[in-house]
């Protein structure tokens, strides 16, 4: 590891070395029970030589700001997604600035990628060859294809009752599929067992200290795609908190260096029935016998094992949740494929959902920003749900004009 990057424990403040067998907070981590949310949680530090010296006139190389050396990540291109002027959607709202962020172009059709590079990098640079994760299906698909890039053995365990296009896409990285009779909090706990047996790397977000690393890095591209304009607002899905704390870190870590003035205003958006993460934020309390329910499963959790961490997180930034229902995600999610072009997962379409929810709230001149997280084609029994096939035509150029509809 770059030796001038250290850890710091989100709950007590211990600082430690960043070390390959060191994922939790060895004195925070002894408090932790199965099936609630970590405490312990590390995250990385910039060294103190770097505030106050990333001026808004210098183009940012990514790299200088992760504790990977560049060299060790696989050869596949991470990140730098479109940042898309959806002008379009600009006119039908009447509002001025609004940008979708789109990281379905990332290899494996989702953020998770920026997450899954990074942590393939640090098991390159430990010579570590095998790799563990639980998912609801974009975690996974995504490690088993950044891991097939760097030459890595991905081990999947996932819910048979994921979208059959996530489970395909692990199978055609070549990694070891585990699907489980159950959700994805049995799925995370199984695969920490297994790294515990095998001595595995376990890529489990919050878990892995470079999960919530890598995540970060979203914000460094908006603030260079963006340009001399202050980002106001931005509208991001939330699961089990990782992706949340991750942009959360990544515009920290931009103010630290001396690169933008302010934080956004970071807008979490959760489904009616998978509400953990908001419920926690509006009430002070956890409820651990929580169970989830939505048609947006990459953000389906019952405890989301980053609770503690990104509920702590937004209030530290004056952050704002909101909720929305599964018949918002739907309509938003066909509403914004018809209207930009971009057809996106119902997760991402959550995003969308809350700034509908929430526009009549924002002036219309302010700059927002719409993190869409995963591509449409990952779920697409859930997308027909908005939609109606046409019927058959004969194949007569009459019969096509008489009845086209």
């Amino acid at each position: 590891m770059k030796k001038d990057f250290k850890y710091k424990c989100d709950s007590c403040g211990q600082i430690y070395e960043i070390k390959k067998d060191l994922m939790l907070c060895q004195k925070c981590r002894e408090k932790d029970i199965e099936g609630k949310p970590l405490k312990g949680i590390l995250k990385v530090q910039l060294p103190e030589k770097f505030k106050n010296t990333l001026s808004s006139n210098k183009i940012i190389n990514i790299y200088d700001y992760l504790p990977i050396e560049e060299k060790y990540f696989p050869s596949i291109s991470v990140g730098n997604t479109p940042l898309i002027e959806a002008k379009n959607i600009q006119k039908i709202l009447g509002f001025e600035n609004i940008y979708l962020k789109f990281d379905g172009t990332n290899p494996t059709g989702s953020y998770k990628d920026r997450a899954s590079y990074l942590v393939s990098a640090f098991a390159k640079k430990n010579n570590i060859n095998e790799i563990a994760v639980a998912s609801t299906g974009n975690a996974a698909s995504s490690m088993s294809g950044i891991a097939s890039a760097a030459g890595q053995k991905a081990f999947i365990f996932m819910s048979e009752s994921a979208p059959k296009a996530k489970l395909v896409q692990c199978l055609q990285y070549g990694a070891k599929l585990i699907p489980i009779k159950g959700d994805y909090d049995k799925a995370f706990d199984l695969s920490l067992k297994f790294s515990e047996r095998t001595g595995y790397l376990n890529r489990n977000t919050a878990y892995n200290p470079m999960t919530i690393e890598g995540k970060k890095t979203v914000s460094f591209e908006l603030v260079d795609q963006i340009g001399e304009r202050e980002i106001d607002y931005i509208f991001l899905p939330v699961g089990d908190g990782v992706i949340l704390s991750g942009v959360i870190k990544g515009f920290t870590d931009l103010l630290y260096l001396g690169r933008i003035k302010k934080i956004p205003q970071i807008i979490g958006v959760q489904a009616e029935n998978s509400s953990f993460i908001y419920n926690a934020f509006k009430n002070n309390s956890y409820d651990f016998n929580y169970k989830a329910s939505t048609i947006a499963d990459s953000i389906s959790v019952n405890v989301a094992r980053n609770g503690y961490s990104a509920v702590k997180d937004l209030k530290v930034v004056k952050g704002e949740m909101i909720l929305i229902s599964d018949e918002e995600i739907l309509s938003s999610q066909h509403q914004l494929s018809s209207s930009s072009g971009v057809f996106c997962e119902p997760s991402s379409a959550a995003a969308f959902a809350g700034f509908l929810k929430m526009k009549k709230n924002i002036s219309q001149d302010k700059s927002v920003v719409i993190l869409l997280t995963g591509h449409g084609l990952k779920d697409i029994d859930t997308a027909l749900r908005s939609v109606k096939l046409p019927q058959t035509y004969e194949a007569d150029i009459n019969y096509i004009m008489k009845n086209l509809h």
